[in-house]
């Protein structure tokens, strides 16, 4: 098996995508979140506070939500 690369043995593209695609993912999940807090339950598929949980499993919650919660 490989050895666990420390952040400094990351290339700088490797660290950049790493961060942008962090920063995409907390985006897309307080997105998720205030779509989900601000929509009427019955303009959602499914209990709200499921989906809710839903978004703590990274990236598919909310881009499940995005894709299937929303009616």
């Amino acid at each position: 098996m490989g050895q666990k690369k420390s952040w400094s043995d990351l290339t700088p593209t490797q660290q950049r995508a790493i961060v942008v695609g962090g920063a995409l993912e907390v985006v897309v999940t307080v997105w998720a979140l205030r779509d989900l807090k601000r929509r009427p339950g019955d303009a959602v598929r499914g209990p709200k506070p499921l989906w809710a949980l839903g978004m703590a499993v990274q990236p598919f919650g909310p881009l499940a939500y995005a894709a299937f919660g929303r009616r």
